[in-house]
């Protein structure tokens, strides 16, 4: 039987292609391959290598700047961002990496850190010519834009956070499971079920919504591959409290939240914009949750060029969260 996740991801990535993209596997290091869609300027017939600035400047005269999408932990990157990257290609050079264990990154490496994807990321984008960029992660994928932006300073120009923390601390952890009624993460992130699946998205989303259950079958079969892998980057995501520390961020940062998240709540993001600090600015949307991507994208769209326009630095994008309106 046809699964129908699947049987979509041929039209996506033909839009994808149509909208300028091109999918590209780079080699991190031996064992470690790392796919992205990136601009169809920056693929060269020869995997690994980069264009010269020279020849960046003849091709187009007027580089648009690089934007980075990091996907969460359900599926890969050109999934989670399909209503993303067609608005935002008209003004940004976009890239979207899949992250090891999605997609069809893999590695032989056992490091399963978020240190490790990060610099993974870092060392891809480097290879494809980026020198500088700004990222948008979501979820998962917002803690390793928070470790790129750490360890890389001088590659990261500023962040736009959605539904994430800087480090998953025990108490972190431990407050999020017992609030949603779940006994560990894997529980929660890695459903092997149709009911656990539906759980899983009712509390990622505000807007309750029916799908059949054959829809959901597909979904788990075709989302959650690498079962193992993933397990155990959630393990190692988690650090104690003791460990846990506050890193001085150069750069600026926009914590995008959806009102209504119910698995990072718009409180955590207010303590983290203490912790943070004048650099860091919150944005709020409401009628929104977790998903607040898939569920408001016109919204989130805005919020997003209008960061990237006004360089986080906008008196409107510190608290109170001003009101967005409505998705027509």
């Amino acid at each position: 039987m046809v699964n129908l996740i699947e049987a979509q991801k041929p039209l996506l990535h033909w839009l994808v292609k149509r909208a300028g993209l091109r999918e590209q596997q780079v080699e991190i290091e031996p064992g470690t391959y790392m796919n992205f869609w990136a601009p169809k300027e920056t693929i060269q017939s020869k995997p690994n290598t980069v264009i010269s600035p020279d020849a960046k400047h003849k091709k187009t005269r007027k580089p648009k700047p690089p934007v980075v999408l990091i996907h969460g932990f359900a599926s890969e990157g050109i999934i989670t961002w399909q209503f993303q990257f067609g608005v935002l290609l008209t003004n940004y050079a976009i890239y979207i990496p899949d992250l090891l264990f999605f997609g069809k990154s893999t590695s032989t490496s056992l490091d399963r850190s978020p240190d490790y994807q990060a610099s993974c990321i870092a060392s891809g984008l480097m290879k494809l010519g980026v020198e500088r960029c700004d990222l948008v992660g979501f979820s998962y994928g917002g803690m390793i834009a928070f470790k790129l932006a750490e360890e890389y300073p001088d590659l990261i120009r500023s962040l736009v956070i959605s539904g994430s923390v800087i480090t998953m601390t025990d108490s972190i952890n431990e407050a999020s499971l017992q609030r949603l009624g779940a006994t560990s993460s894997n529980e929660l992130l890695m459903p092997e079920t149709v009911p656990r699946l539906k759980d899983l998205l009712s509390i990622s989303m505000h807007k309750k919504m029916w799908l059949p259950d054959r829809l959901y079958k597909d979904f788990l079969e075709s989302m959650y591959t690498s079962r193992k892998e993933r397990k155990e980057l959630l393990e190692g995501l988690v650090i104690s409290n003791a460990d846990a520390k506050i890193p001085v961020f150069k750069q600026k940062i926009l914590l995008l939240w959806g009102e209504k998240d119910q698995i990072f709540d718009i409180d955590l993001a207010k303590n983290m914009k203490e912790q943070l600090g004048e650099s860091c600015f919150i944005y709020g949307i409401s009628n929104a949750g977790h998903l607040l991507h898939l569920e408001r994208p016109c919204a989130y769209n805005r919020a997003v060029q209008r960061e990237e326009e006004e360089e986080l630095l906008a008196p409107q994008l510190a608290e109170p969260a001003p009101e967005i309106p409505e998705d027509p």
